[in-house]
């Protein structure tokens, strides 16, 4: 009887595994169906969870748009607020912050008033006329009422750019830049009265009088504007 040559029977084997191997992986592959991506992470937090903290008011100047403490749970983590402290939290915490927080940014406004008043009572006038010491309004009525004549000082002027309806009055540049200009102007856009012509020169004190009947006053430069 012939018997095929063991090396000639090893290679037929070797062959046929092969070739079978390769029809079935290239049957799997295109009758599988595709594996779904998993979901990308969201960075946006889901409205249903409650442990999502509310967003805080734009401004220290602003008051929350959404949900706020109520006042009975406007305590701090440790001891208590002052009756003063509470006056200040009410309404202005949103739910799931610290008030404390809160507070401290009153506390802050409270400081740069102070430090700003020791150094240059106008300078602390204007930064609070300009909006500079965000908050400083009400963190100066009930955190630091000392403070109170830069804020009635404050609420006598007003900050570079246009002001409509204008208090007719003689009014000076708190720390004006080279270059400081204003102009009053009717309410057809006629210019009713000006300065300086070329602008401030350093250290130059500039006062606008702004007559009656003005109906725009605009200022560049000139950083904020107090009675003189």
């Amino acid at each position: 009887m012939y018997r095929r040559p063991a090396a000639a029977a090893v290679l037929l084997a070797t062959t046929l595994t092969l070739t079978l191997a390769g029809c079935s992986s290239g049957g799997d592959e295109k009758d599988a169906e595709p594996k779904a991506k998993p979901p990308a992470a969201s960075s946006v937090p889901d409205p249903a969870d409650s442990s999502a903290p509310a967003a805080p008011p734009a401004s220290p100047d602003a008051k929350p748009t959404g949900p706020v403490l109520p006042e009975a749970k406007l305590t701090p983590a440790t001891g208590s607020f002052k009756e003063n402290e509470k006056t200040y939290l009410r309404g202005r915490v949103p739910e799931n912050m610290d008030p404390a927080a809160v507070l401290q940014t009153g506390q802050e406004a409270c400081q740069r008033v102070e430090r700003t008043a020791k150094r240059d009572k106008d300078a602390a006038t204007a930064a609070v006329i300009s909006g500079e010491i965000k908050g400083a309004k009400d963190a100066i009525t009930h955190l630091c009422p000392a403070q109170k004549p830069i804020l009635a000082a404050a609420e006598k002027g007003f900050g570079d750019g246009t002001r409509k309806a204008p208090a007719a009055g003689t009014f000076r540049a708190i720390n004006p830049s080279t270059g400081c200009t204003w102009q009053a102007k009717s309410k057809d856009g006629a210019v009713l009265a000006s300065g300086p012509e070329l602008g401030a020169k350093p250290g130059e004190r500039v006062v606008a009088k702004i007559p009656a009947g003005t109906s725009e006053f605009v200022s560049a430069g000139c950083f904020a504007w107090v009675p003189a």
